[in-house]
């Protein structure tokens, strides 16, 4: 379950790095443009450089090292942890383009510095992976990596907007207490480790493609989710101390409305930057789901 501990690490750092930053502007509003640039550089190199040190110590220095090789991870977890890779490069590229675009940088600058920076990053970890013997260099986290970059540059890019926006939600599930070795034995690592209880969604706002007209609240999005039920293993519920071939695993598909929190129009430094954090979670609401198999259930309330 390697790849959930970085990627929460990483968010957690650029959450509070992104809270620094909107806890600054009314000092440093004043502020020569190379002084906003330092802060956001120096805080920056602080956090690539001493956190992937801390990731060669405190994680590869217990596992012995080979020649760089790769793996093909494709088939595991019905592709949950993929997407959560398209999801993490996205999400931070935007979180590091709006340090760079505090720091005077033009959208173009900005976009370019924060894909690569995030890009760059997780790239570094996969080839850590890469000479890892007990991972491997996965081209497939690779590829989403990428995707997930092309998502925000290509909207940033072509309108100055993200009008589809990658969200996260997460809920308990009983899959977890049957395999807590694998699957989380606390809160906190469920959420990172449970996949059965994680939903990605791509949240798209109607009303910003329609500009010329006012057809829905500017707030107001509609959000289409993806998971899966009953993984109790990576690529199957069989292994060599369990066995749940009784537990289908299913492919799941959600729709829903949703609220774009940046687009609720507010003069207050402290909420515009906790809306940038709010963001990044799907709000709980009405849900439709239709699986694999065709089954359509209905949620008043799913998170």
């Amino acid at each position: 379950m390697k790849k959930q501990h970085y990627i929460v690490f990483i968010l957690t750092t650029l959450f509070a790095f992104q809270n620094h930053l909107g806890a600054q502007v009314d000092t440093a509003f004043a502020m020569k443009q190379s002084s906003r640039r330092a802060i956001v550089f120096s805080t920056q190199g602080v956090l690539v450089v001493g956190s992937l040190a801390y990731l060669n110590r405190a994680w590869y220095a217990d596992y012995p090292q080979s020649k760089f090789h790769f793996i093909d991870d494709s088939k595991q977890w019905l592709q949950m942890d993929k997407i959560g890779h398209l999801a993490t490069v996205s999400m931070v590229s935007n979180l590091n383009y709006k340090a760079y675009r505090w720091a005077g940088y033009s959208n173009k600058q900005a976009t370019w510095m924060g894909v690569g920076l995030t890009w760059g990053y997780l790239a570094a970890i996969e080839l850590m992976d890469g000479f890892s013997e007990q991972w491997g260099f996965s081209w497939y986290d690779f590829t989403a990596n990428t995707l997930g970059g092309a998502l925000f540059t290509a909207q940033q890019l072509a309108w100055q907007d993200q009008r589809i926006i990658v969200k996260f939600s997460y809920h308990p599930t009983e899959y977890a207490d049957m395999r807590p070795e694998v699957l989380g034995s606390t809160n906190t690592e469920r959420i990172l480790k449970d996949y059965n209880g994680q939903t990605y969604w791509l949240s798209v706002n109607p009303q910003s493609f329609s500009a010329q007209r006012k057809i829905f609240p500017g707030w107001l999005n509609l959000a289409f989710g993806y998971s899966g039920d009953g993984m109790l293993g990576g690529s199957s519920n069989i292994g060599e101390d369990f066995d749940y071939s009784n537990i289908p695993r299913i492919r799941q598909f959600f729709f829903s409305p949703d609220i774009d929190f940046t687009r609720i129009k507010t003069k207050s430094k402290f909420l515009n930057t906790l809306f940038v954090v709010l963001n990044l979670v799907k709000i709980p609401a009405p849900t439709l789901e239709v699986d694999q198999t065709g089954a359509v259930k209905f949620y008043w309330f799913y998170f």
